[in-house]
């Protein structure tokens, strides 16, 4: 099957050329396009280009906005599949590939891709098109639309690293920001105040008090709302109905985002936990945290067992040569083994956590 399947190709609203006839329709003029001038108006912005692909010829051709997008001046050269595929990512020359059974089956697989310019640049690109076909439902050609998704791309990558950095460190610290538009500051719950309670947001948004011991729930409402009433940064501390029945004391850092004219329009927190050793963390924190365990750190924690290097090579399934070599530093900071060991240690009630800087706590919480 040639390459040609997946090409981009003429736009009949802005060239004359080979277009399906009636047996097309969306394809004539003022069908499938809106007006010229609206079009070009479109795609002087840079961010969109239309193609189509007339299969009885197997002409190619792109918009002037389509050259654009892969940072060409529209007509500097030859609308050409393979030039387009070779603009393509390598690892995203697939996905278009794919699209080889547009003549053959009928099928358009729209898709998203990153192209790298002449210049280097790169530019992520999102194809939208359709299907048009002959009387006898024979295949006859094809015409879409490109989308420039760079911005939205990028700002989603940025979005999710953020999301990963507030994950660590709400595993590590069950520490994290909030923010609450104004007049409706007990609508939405943040995800990490979700995880710690157990609650829905609908539990939230029905009463949001839920998150609070039952004892200091009436006594906080009325605080919290008189606090706001003042417009002015505040804090409070209060204890948390943790899932599963337990209990923790969190301070919240409250301060009003106003707007030019000074108006509220959000609340933003910080809100934190102030007691005890912190359940263990997960994910990146998690992995983060036991790397950094040490031989005397493991020690300790037998110590306060009392344990024996051969009760910990029983209770995490090891040999007593492992535990040996990690208390001595003889397994490297990733070793499979340096987690089932700590595993152990946790099933018996021993807790890690970082209290400052670098320093590794060990402390028996059951």
């Amino acid at each position: 099957m040639s390459r040609r399947a997946a090409s981009l190709a003429v736009d009949p609203a802005l060239r004359a050329g080979p277009v399906p006839d009636a047996a097309c329709p969306a394809l004539l003029p003022g069908a499938a396009f809106p007006d010229r001038d609206v079009l070009r108006l479109v795609e002087a912005h840079g961010l969109t280009g239309s193609w189509t692909w007339t299969f009885a010829t197997g002409e190619q051709a792109w918009s002037p906005g389509f050259y654009r997008l892969l940072g060409f001046a529209p007509g500097a050269v030859r609308a050409d599949y393979g030039l387009f595929l070779s603009l393509v990512h390598p690892e995203d020359r697939p996905v278009v590939e794919a699209n080889a059974q547009v003549m053959r089956d009928g099928i358009f697989n729209d898709h998203t891709v990153r192209v790298i310019r002449p210049d280097g640049s790169l530019r992520v690109l999102t194809s939208r098109g359709t299907i048009y076909v002959t009387p006898e439902g024979r295949p006859r050609a094809v015409a879409g639309v490109v989308l420039d998704v760079t911005d939205a791309e990028r700002l989603a990558v940025l979005q999710r690293e953020e999301q990963r950095r507030r994950r660590a460190l709400f595993e590590q610290a069950q520490a994290w920001t909030h923010a609450s538009p104004c007049g409706t500051p007990f609508r939405i719950a943040s995800r990490e105040l979700l995880s710690l309670t157990g609650l829905s947001q609908q539990d939230f948004h029905a009463d949001w008090t839920q998150v609070l011991v039952p004892e200091e729930r009436e006594r906080a409402c009325d605080r919290i709302r008189s606090l706001l009433e003042t417009g002015r940064s505040f804090v409070v501390e209060q204890h948390l109905a943790l899932a599963h029945g337990e209990r923790g004391r969190f301070r919240g850092v409250f301060a009003p985002v106003r707007d030019a004219e000074g108006r509220i329009e959000t609340w933003a927190s910080l809100n934190s936990r102030i007691d005890g050793v912190r359940p263990a963390p997960a994910g990146l924190a998690r992995r983060g945290l036991e790397q950094a365990v040490r031989g005397a750190h493991l020690r300790a924690a037998r110590g306060l067992l009392d344990w024996s290097m051969a009760d910990l090579a029983a209770a995490s399934g090891l040999s007593l040569s492992t535990i040996r070599r990690l208390e001595e530093g003889g397994e490297g900071p990733a070793a499979r083994s340096r987690g089932a060991a700590l595993a152990a240690l946790r099933r018996a009630g021993i807790g890690f956590a970082f209290v400052e800087g670098e320093t590794l706590a060990v402390a028996k919480v059951r």
